[in-house]
């Protein structure tokens, strides 16, 4: 698990250390560097991945992030200094870097140095492996048909950066277990010997955002396409008959790939017999579409993913999100030290080149927050002291 990344002169950043815990937020104001940070994991993975990371450099777009050219990302405060690099250090305390060299004149950032990763196993966490999902904050909408992607959802157990590929995993994957008590909905009764499937859990999650949900999954394999049609149950009657993904809003399309991939991120050890290594799980703005009870339900099973053994780095602008994170540690589903907090701010105007300030904040064991800067989830107090 990653207990610390660095970022040096990356974007608004000149020299960041960001603590990391199981579960990690970043908030604060748009354009504040939050997803800069998201950015630099996706940045190093999607160089690996195209076998250059090691050897040559950075792959600055691809199917995970496109961030332009060199001068897109280097920070624009240096002038004496033409280096880049990223840190990550290790629960265990391996630790790995790159460094890259800038050339202002060709725009080219090309690898100048790079702790021995291979030897210490770092290409071996999740980050680098099949075991991480990625949901970017603009995922796919209502579709009457979805894609399929026999490579990277049957080999690679993928559900694609915008969720394409959520229901095509659904439908192969479905009849997995989720043997964490904790990701388990309150209504379904939990038995370790006979534990819940995937898409049973998923269903009953989905309900907390839109009630009595059944989802439906077809594979039309001879057109490489999945489709989805939704019905929902009434008290005292028989479901509804099935509708189009296109006639139920936004909510559940954008929801379904977020459920997916924290519910599906408990497995079991891999049929070679060696230890779950656990999964890494990026999600930008989960809350999209979701009414407030929806986002705080999603905040509460973020929390309990974080605790049943995924690392997870959150984005968001929802204060319903981090109340559902708050009240489960109240309940103590989630451990205080298992959460970091980071608050991202600009410098003051008069500092001109200055990197973007990042606070750390703590949560005791009752949800509460020992610190709430500007701007930190408080524009409903706001509001609320001018109505009275």
């Amino acid at each position: 698990m990653i207990s610390a990344l660095r970022l040096y002169n990356f974007k608004a950043f000149a020299d960041q250390t960001i603590e990391m815990r199981p579960l990690t937020l970043l908030s604060g104001l748009n354009g504040m560097g939050k997803s800069s940070v998201l950015q630099s994991l996706l940045l190093l993975r999607q160089s690996y991945q195209e076998r250059l990371l090691e050897t040559t450099g950075l792959v600055l777009n691809g199917d995970l992030t496109e961030l332009g050219t060199g001068a897109d990302i280097f920070f624009d405060g240096v002038k004496d200094s033409n280096e880049l690099g990223f840190d990550i250090t290790l629960d265990d305390d391996r630790t790995a870097y790159w460094r890259f060299d800038y050339n202002r004149q060709s725009n080219v950032l090309s690898l100048s140095d790079a702790q021995d990763s291979t030897t210490n196993g770092i290409y071996q966490i999740p980050l680098f492996t099949d075991n991480f999902h990625y949901l970017q904050a603009e995922r796919v909408g209502p579709r009457v048909f979805s894609e399929m992607s026999d490579y990277l959802v049957r080999q690679h157990r993928q559900i694609g950066p915008r969720g394409e590929y959520a229901l095509h995993f659904l439908a192969i994957f479905g009849q997995e277990t989720v043997d964490s008590e904790l990701l388990c909905h309150p209504s379904m009764n939990f038995n370790p010997n006979d534990p819940p499937r995937l898409r049973v859990a998923v269903e009953a999650w989905m309900r907390e955002i839109s009630p009595g949900t059944r989802i439906n999954v077809e594979m039309i394999e001879d057109l490489d396409l999945v489709r989805a049609t939704y019905a929902f149950e009434r008290v005292g009657q028989t479901a509804t008959r099935n509708y189009r993904p296109t006639n139920v809003g936004f909510g559940i399309s954008y929801t379904l790939p977020v459920l997916v991939a924290l519910l599906s991120s408990n497995r079991k050890p891999d049929t070679d017999g060696e230890p779950n290594p656990g999964r890494l799980v990026l999600l930008e703005n989960p809350e999209a579409h979701l009414h407030p009870k929806g986002q705080f339900q999603i905040g509460n099973l973020i929390a309990c993913a974080a605790s049943s053994g995924t690392q997870i780095v959150l984005e968001t602008h929802s204060d319903h999100i981090l109340n559902g994170i708050r009240v489960a540690v109240r309940e103590g589903n989630l451990n205080p030290d298992s959460v970091a907090l980071h608050f991202f701010q600009r410098p003051k105007e008069d500092s001109q080149g200055a990197s973007v300030a990042v606070t750390p904040l703590k949560i005791d064991s009752d949800g509460r927050i020992d610190d709430w800067p500007p701007n930190f989830f408080d524009e409903y107090s706001k509001s609320l002291r001018k109505l009275m």
